[in-house]
Parts: C-alpha cells; sequence; structure tokens
C-alpha cells in the first residue's frame, strides 16, 4: 500500500474536520497519484469530500464503526482487520489521521507534500517519517509555491 498527505512544519495534516489549506497544483497531484487505485479513509475525511460523496474513478473503501453509515458509492468496513483483507496491494491509505496511524505500517511509500508553515490551532497529526528510522526520503521535488505559501513533494519509502 501507498499513502498520501500533506503536512505542515510540525507534521500537522488537519485543523476542525478538515484539511490545513487547499492547493489546486495539490490537489491535481493527488487525482493523478490516486486514479484508478482504491482509496482508504475514514468517515470524517469522506465528510469532507464535495457533497460527502466518493472520489469518482477509484474504488472508496470507508472505515466507520457506525453501523448506521452506508454511503452510496463506497465500501465500509467496520474494522481495520476485514478492510485490510479487502484492501488491494495498489491501494492508497489517505486520511484521516487515526486511519493514517492503523495503516502507516502495511505500507512502503508514502507521498507527503510539505507546507512552509505551521497551522496554530492544528488537532490533527501524521507521524513525522522524519523521526521513523524505518522511512528515508527517496525523492525531493524543488519547492513550489502557491499565494505566498512554500511547498515541496517528497516521497518516502520504507527501507528494505
Amino acid at each position: 500500500m501507498k499513502l498520501i498527505a500533506a503536512v505542515d512544519q510540525n507534521w500537522a495534516i488537519g485543523k476542525g474536520g478538515d484539511q490545513l489549506c487547499y492547493i489546486p497544483a495539490d490537489l491535481k497531484r493527488f487525482q493523478a497519484l490516486t486514479t484508478g487505485h482504491p482509496v482508504i479513509l475514514g468517515r470524517k475525511t469522506l465528510a469532507t469530500f464535495p457533497g460527502g460523496r466518493p472520489l469518482k474513478n477509484r474504488r472508496n473503501l470507508v472505515l466507520s464503526r457506525d453501523p448506521a453509515f452506508a454511503p452510496e458509492g463506497a465500501e465500509v468496513f467496520r474494522d481495520l482487520d476485514s478492510l485490510r483483507a479487502s484492501a488491494p496491494e495498489d491501494s492508497f491509505v489517505i486520511g484521516g489521521a487515526s486511519v493514517y496511524a492503523a495503516l502507516l505500517d502495511a505500507c512502503d511509500t508514502a507521498y507527503i507534500t510539505k507546507l512552509g508553515r505551521a497551522w496554530p490551532g492544528a488537532d490533527a497529526f501524521f507521524p513525522n517519517l522524519d523521526e521513523l528510522p524505518q522511512w528515508e526520503v527517496a525523492e525531493e521535488a524543488p519547492p513550489l509555491e502557491h499565494e505566498g505559501l512554500p511547498f515541496r513533494y517528497v516521497t518516502y519509502r520504507r527501507r528494505a
């Protein structure tokens, strides 16, 4: 499995139930990398999508303990074991924080967008891959900028 996330300087990924920011180039990259692949996400992450609907052209595997939660166009799993049993190797974990934490060990590649500032009040975090010895930077793109916000794409790979 792979994962994709955007993190600030403190590895925060969210605030108040939403992403920290929306960068058009990063959204296009997300779409290009994940289209045609299954995506694994939590119920709260699904709620942040337009209309709370699953992503098009992707099999949406949603983790939720809520027995009444059954969004059209998504497959809902009540526990991690059943989700893992159904998730193909080419799946992308796309959030949120608890889903990333639960499946990080199952991933071998992490596509991280590093945002060049810290968000005060951020309340959802991703594990700091720079501090985890099992992860290493495999590729780092040149810095980019959107409306004064610097960012860069960094690909991490699990060490053999």
